[in-house]
């Protein structure tokens, strides 16, 4: 699957975005601004090294070295930068040791740099890399920036001031840290918008999925990748998660799947992310250190469970964007808007970490089953394609290949089925698109191929 992905993408779009495998030809997002960054190059770095393909690894690495660029003069994503361009260079730098990925880490990571420039340090959600001026989704509620947005940032900038020296990417990224920390949370919780020039909260959203996921993985990630010494991370992250099962998680009726609500304007909202089926790999990773270990084991295994139901029930085998718990309706996607599927990997993410942490046969089972079903109805012309009706065994294909398939969905897949020494989960963190950072206690020199 990763050969005929990254193959078809090097024939008919080397050096764009993303490729369109039905048409044949590059394709673009917004998050990416206006020109042609080479986003699946680098998102797919370390998933080729993984996977020993030394040749296309080092076809992109020569892509990277020679026209690798962030000189353009247009809007880009702050965080969709950080966690594929930023984590992806970082990763192939931790992996190979290539000073190339670590010039170029830097690079990005400077252009970045003026996001944060705004009254509370909390940065904005775009930055245009030409004059370094910043602003927020016009869609954003009241001019906020995204929980999501602004705390999954944490892990590539402290790692970058790791091996450049600099201190000032840990220190930016340090103080949103403060400013979440000290701030008032309504029922304990993190609402999904808070405003960069007054230090206020949005509106009264609360999700685990799209909006806020991430920055809740980040804090447990970062008391993991700090050899567990960042305490503030993980008290914010044990108080976070205390709210949360008081807050939002619920059992369905008849069938008594775990699921996590969403909190909207002071009522609960019974639907549940494909993004927030990560949230097991995230309970694990806060089972260790936490005082009732076996409770978020088995917290973790309810939920990737409900998420295994969320593919189990769909004609294809594959899971929706989003499914809902609406009275006998349970674990599937109501809304027609509802019913897509982009390639996206939260699912199988779940299922690695249920793997390494049990060793469980199911979760391989599981494991196999998705990937089946995503060579079968998602593989189309030159790669895959996400499909717009996961219901439906005649799938309508949107044409178009995700950078994160290649980041995380196959190298996830690919991990499952490989040896647990390959990337011990005690001497890597794996950032939010999949790319593997060192736990700084125990990094070991980066080798050279």
């Amino acid at each position: 699957m990763m050969q005929h992905a990254w193959s078809g993408y090097v024939s008919y779009a080397w050096g764009s975005n993303e490729l369109k495998p039905i048409s044949k030809r590059s394709h673009t997002a917004n998050i990416f601004g206006a020109s042609s960054s080479g986003a699946t190059v680098v998102d797919a770095l370390d998933t080729l090294y993984i996977m020993d393909m030394k040749e296309e690894f080092e076809q992109a690495r020569k892509w990277v070295a020679m026209s690798l660029n962030f000189n353009h003069a247009s809007d880009v994503s702050v965080f969709e930068t950080t966690i594929r361009f930023l984590g992806g260079l970082l990763s192939a730098y931790a992996f190979s040791g290539d000073e190339v990925f670590k010039v170029k880490a830097k690079e990005v990571g400077d252009k970045l740099l003026p996001a944060f420039n705004t009254p509370t340090g909390i940065p904005w959600a775009m930055v245009n890399f030409a004059s370094g001026s910043g602003h927020n989704w016009g869609w954003a509620s009241g001019g906020c920036s995204i929980l999501a947005e602004l705390g999954t940032m944490h892990l590539e900038f402290v790692y970058l001031s790791k091996i450049t020296g600099n201190q000032i990417y840990a220190q930016k990224v340090s103080r949103v840290r403060e400013v979440l920390n000290q701030i008032d949370k309504p029922n304990g919780l993190y609402p999904n918008y808070l405003n960069p020039r007054s230090g206020v909260w949005g509106s009264q959203h609360v999700s685990l999925g799209a909006l806020g996921d991430s920055f809740y993985e980040y804090l447990i990630k970062s008391w993991v990748m700090t050899g567990e010494t960042d305490n503030v991370a993980r008290q914010m992250y044990d108080k976070a998660v205390e709210a949360i099962e008081k807050m939002l998680v619920r059992k369905s009726s008849p069938s008594n799947l775990t699921y996590i609500a969403e909190y909207k304007y002071g009522r609960l909202d019974h639907k549940m992310d494909h993004l927030a089926c990560f949230t097991p790999g995230m309970f694990l990773l806060g089972a260790k250190g936490s005082k009732n270990e076996k409770h978020f084991i088995n917290l973790a295994a309810e939920i990737a469970n409900t998420c295994h139901e969320s593919y189990r029930k769909t004609a294809t085998g594959i899971g929706p964007e989003a499914f809902r718990f609406d009275g006998p309706h349970e674990a599937i996607a109501l809304r027609s808007s509802e019913r897509y599927y982009i390639l996206r990997p939260e699912v199988i993410e779940g299922f690695f970490y249920m793997w390494r942490y049990t060793h469980e046969p199911k979760y391989r089972e599981w494991a196999w089953e998705a990937a089946q079903n995503i060579d079968k109805y998602c593989r189309a012309g030159a790669g895959f394609s996400g499909i717009k009706d996961v219901t439906s065994t005649s799938v309508i294909h949107d044409d178009v290949q995700q950078s994160f398939f290649l980041a995380e969905t196959l190298k996830y897949l690919y991990l499952i089925f490989s040896e647990d020494t390959l990337l011990p989960l005690d001497h890597w963190v794996f950032n939010t698109e999949a790319h593997p950072l060192p736990v700084i206690g125990k990094m070991q020199p980066a080798q050279s191929r």
